[in-house]
């Protein structure tokens, strides 16, 4: 048995933008008992990545350190950028995507994706503006 899907994770600028309800929702109607889910984001400057769901000061920190790792093409410390027709936010967005993934699996186990108490599904966005991110989902037993 295979299902597969395509979800649409809305952004408003760079961020963590959780997906899990989403997820569990596919693998609730795929009706599977076990299986694996894939995640794969279909883009270049986003990625996705587990995460604590509790508390949100992770979220903030986890983007305020990447914010840290790879500023804007305009900011000095980033002079050697070559690529910068989209703006000074799009190559540190390519850098970000690189080092994190742009795909994830999850276990299903009983019907339900197998993540920990504290683990949520993200979608990080590494752009400024607003983006229509495309998840496909792919559930195999």
């Amino acid at each position: 048995m295979s299902a597969q899907a395509r979800l649409v994770v809305p952004t408003r600028g760079q961020g963590l933008y959780e997906f899990t309800a989403d997820a569990a929702a596919f693998v609730r109607e795929a009706a599977a008992d076990i299986g694996l889910l894939t995640a794969f984001v279909r883009h270049t400057s986003c990625s996705l990545l587990i995460q604590e769901n509790a508390d949100p000061d992770v979220r903030r920190d986890l983007d305020a350190f990447f914010r840290r790792l790879a500023p804007p093409a305009d900011d000095p410390s980033m002079r050697y950028l070559v690529h910068r027709l989209e703006g000074p936010d799009d190559m540190p967005a390519h850098i970000k995507s690189a080092l994190t993934a742009t795909s994830l699996s999850i276990p299903v186990t009983a019907g339900r994706l197998a993540l920990g108490a504290w683990q949520g599904l993200y979608l990080f966005e590494h752009r400024d503006a607003p983006h229509r991110r495309e998840v496909v989902l792919h559930l195999s037993d």
